[in-house]
């Protein structure tokens, strides 16, 4: 996808003057590659502002403890229909941590929208049904179960 940025294409800190602006000339980048982290990721540090930041800031895996793969193929499994409790049990995630990757997903969802509609030519109707889906299966629904009568018949 042309249309994205990539972590590593500008600064994320919003004090820096060059916050946001993309490093298009590669021989005058102000972001440059600074090692990597405890867990082998990437790492990137601003010459402008000094602020180091890891390649996965600002996306749905940052300060995850599961791996990308193991949050794209649950999301996945909600996207085919599946139930949270059922992927709970199968996974062996709670349900809020499922729910909370769902919930930041909705939310770095949004942000494709522009691309999605220009570059792949997908409507206003089919994102919405997108979002539609996602805000759905991002909220608990309370099940009222029928109350049981006493076995005399009167009721509790």
């Amino acid at each position: 996808m042309s249309g994205l940025a990539k972590v590593g294409d500008f600064c994320p800190n919003e004090a820096c003057s060059d916050f946001g602006k993309l490093q298009a000339d590669q021989s005058k980048r102000n972001i440059i590659k600074f090692g990597k982290s405890r867990q082998g990721r990437q790492r990137y540090r601003c010459k402008t502002c000094g602020v180091a930041f890891c390649e996965t800031t600002g996306t749905i895996f940052h300060g995850r403890r599961k791996s990308e793969e193991e949050i794209v193929e649950t999301l996945a499994w909600l996207a085919e229909g599946s139930r949270i409790s059922s992927v709970s049990r199968v996974k062996g995630y709670k349900e809020d941590t499922i729910l909370d990757w769902l919930r930041d997903a909705a939310e770095h969802s949004e942000a494709l929208e522009e691309v999605l509609m220009a570059e792949y030519q997908i409507s206003r109707g089919q994102l919405d049904g997108l979002w539609s889906y996602v805000l759905n299966k991002g909220e608990k629904k309370a099940i009222l179960k029928p109350m049981r009568l006493a076995s005399s018949g009167a009721p509790p």
